[in-house]
């Protein structure tokens, strides 16, 4: 058995390009989309507050309210993204590099004008650009009037503004994070632990998390300080007990980035010096992996995503949570980025099937491939269509998330363990990183076979596998045509390689069916990673608006039944009750049910979840 070492680093953006149709286009629908937009419109309420003169008004929606600016940081990660991804167009490239360097110079400018380090874009209340920080630390929250969630907003810019700097390189982008964390760790540094307390009960997004990330470029103590502010030490305490029902009641996307900043916080400081003293910080690693388990485990549907109007409920009450108010897209952006980090932090291989899942069954899911458009919600109720965004009446926090979703679709691909390179998502792809090249081409699950070539590559070096949680078997691997022996070793499969060689490997694929804890005879279907739903007909329909401004379809669920002649011999083979019909799957039920996968169900109404009778 080979044991993997656990000193992983991510490929680059920059190294890697996907060549996977789908995603290509979704790639340039999210660029073409970022392109409509105008950065002057979203740094319109910045310099509005700034006191400087701007011919740009505001966009609409999300952007016109209290929680105006946020998009401008998603925006800001985005454009950077798009702007070293090999997958794009150069002169797009080019296009998006520009945008970023002038949304830095634009934040720049207004930091220079107000004088303290702060920016804001939402609009002024009681002539007093602070007035939502003021009014949260007083435990003042009406979002029409008062503070709609300041420090989530806030950590938007300061994330969007790390990002841009660390993925273009452009220096003017840090100097006004830093400048930026200045006036965070002068702000937080006058709490009492009372108003401290105070702010953490209203939503901050990953302020921790971004803060540590500002340490680890600049070494500057202060930040790390600022972040211990946002470390939520009495949540992390009731996560490490796991006991039950623990997250019963709390906003999802509140709490997920808590558990980033706890993991980054041991990324970050582990075994390192801070203020003279030795930073142990394996707790904080130990509750972001208590904190993915309790979600993963008890709280999450077949297609990785979470919640019931944005909340987590009681442990494995799933079933009677499936509505049309499902699975908040944001969920699964910040559990990825959990799963990645703790992939890079343990090299255990589950967090990379969480991640797979996730990604081709939520997030690609949320996308509509004609408009570019995302989802807020996804119904896990049956007898629902997905509801996507506008291009400029939205702007709701998925929306934002959608923009970095569709601009890194090549992360999590590749990461190195010295010369070692670690293939964990099956989707092709070509990764380029120092002396290596190589080209991963693959069609999961409809076609069951991945070739790798070796482009390029200094010296031989162990090519490692995932093995997936959805192989029906145990794979096969050929060499230069010749059957190669693989090595396996903490869920993977390992081969050597060297310049010129083809390594094919071959994945038995199978359709399997996943139940919930609650749901007697519901069952989800999957082929392969692919999650399957039932087209129900037509998706047109009335829509209505619920929340904050979100659209959501309108009407009654829809219970979907069969009936099937076996129901014990579908549980044990249910391979054997579908036929397929190119990527469409009928199952030989009363009445017959046609499935496709979930991803590219976007006009249709549809069920995941089947109520099956004998």
């Amino acid at each position: 058995m080979i044991k993997l070492k656990t000193d992983l680093r991510p490929a680059a953006l920059c190294e890697v390009r996907v060549t996977d149709g789908y995603c290509k286009n979704a790639l340039e629908k999210e660029i073409a989309y970022l392109l409509s937009l105008q950065e002057g419109r979203l740094l319109a309420g910045f310099y509005e507050n700034a006191g400087l003169r701007t011919p740009f008004v505001r966009y609409g929606g999300w952007e016109s309210g209290l929680i105006g600016g946020h998009t401008l940081g998603h925006y800001l990660t985005a454009v950077s993204q798009g702007a070293v991804n090999p997958a794009a167009v150069e002169p797009d490239r080019k296009k998006l590099l520009q945008k970023a360097k002038n949304i830095v110079d634009g934040l720049g400018e207004c930091q220079k004008a107000i004088g303290t380090g702060f920016v804001w874009g939402a609009p002024k209340r009681e002539n007093n650009i602070e007035a939502q920080f003021n009014h949260v630390e007083r435990g003042e929250t009406d979002i029409e009037t008062q503070a709609w969630v300041p420090w989530y907003t806030l950590h938007k810019i300061l994330a969007g503004l790390v990002e841009a700097y660390k993925l273009t390189g452009y220096a003017p982008a840090l100097s006004v994070a830093e400048k930026l964390g200045d006036w965070v760790y002068a702000r937080v540094s006058q709490w009492s632990e009372e108003t401290r307390k105070t702010v953490l009960e209203t939503e901050y997004g990953g302020m921790n998390d971004a803060l540590y990330e500002l340490y680890s470029l600049t070494g500057k103590p202060e930040y790390a300080v600022a972040a211990h502010v946002f470390d939520e030490e009495e949540l992390f305490g009731r996560v490490l007990s796991m006991q039950p029902n623990v997250l019963d009641g709390l906003h999802a996307n509140t709490t997920i980035p808590k558990f980033l900043g706890a993991l980054n916080r041991y990324l970050t400081l582990h075994g390192s010096v801070l203020m003279g003293e030795k930073i142990n910080a394996s707790r904080y690693l130990r509750a972001a992996v208590c904190f993915f388990r309790t979600v993963t485990t008890h709280h999450t549907y077949v297609t990785g995503g979470n919640s019931e109007w944005e909340h987590f409920g009681r442990d494995g009450v799933l079933d009677a949570e499936r509505t049309k108010y499902n699975c908040e897209t944001c969920n699964v952006y910040n559990m990825l980025k959990l799963a990645r980090g703790l992939f890079l932090a343990t090299g255990d291989k589950r967090y990379c099937d969480y991640y797979d899942n996730a990604f081709t069954n939520q997030i690609l899911a949320s996308q509509n491939p004609e408009t570019g458009m995302t989802t807020y919600f996804q119904a896990m109720a049956g007898g629902y269509c997905k509801v996507f965004s506008t291009p400029e009446q939205s702007f709701w926090c998925c929306t934002g998330t959608g923009m970095e979703n569709f601009t890194k679709l090549g992360d999590g691909i590749y990461y190195r363990n010295g010369e070692n390179l670690f293939i964990e998502r099956y989707l092709s792809s070509v990764y380029r990183g120092g002396d290596v090249e190589v080209e991963l081409t693959c069609g999961f699950p409809y076609q069951n076979t991945a070739k790798i070539k070796i482009r390029r590559a200094k010296q031989s070096f162990l090519l490692c596998l995932r093995l997936p949680d959805w192989a029906a078997g145990y794979p096969e691997a050929t060499r230069n045509g010749a059957s190669v022996k693989l090595l396996e070793g903490s869920g993977h499969v390992t081969a050597a390689v060297k310049e010129g060689d083809e390594l094919t490997l071959t994945i038995p694929v199978e359709i399997s069916m996943q139940g919930l804890p609650d749901g007697g005879n519901a069952f989800a279907f999957r082929y392969g990673g692919v999650v399957l739903a039932a087209e129900l007909g037509s998706g047109e329909g009335e829509m209505e608006t619920a929340g904050v401004q979100v659209t959501v379809p309108s009407g009654a669920p829809q219970e979907t039944a069969v009936k099937v002649n076996d129901l014990f011999g579908l549980f044990e083979e249910p391979t054997k009750f579908f036929t397929r019909e190119g990527e469409n799957f009928v199952m030989k039920s009363e009445p017959p049910l046609a499935f496709v996968p979930f991803y590219s169900c976007y006009q249709k109404r549809y069920a995941l979840y089947v109520r099956v009778k004998e």
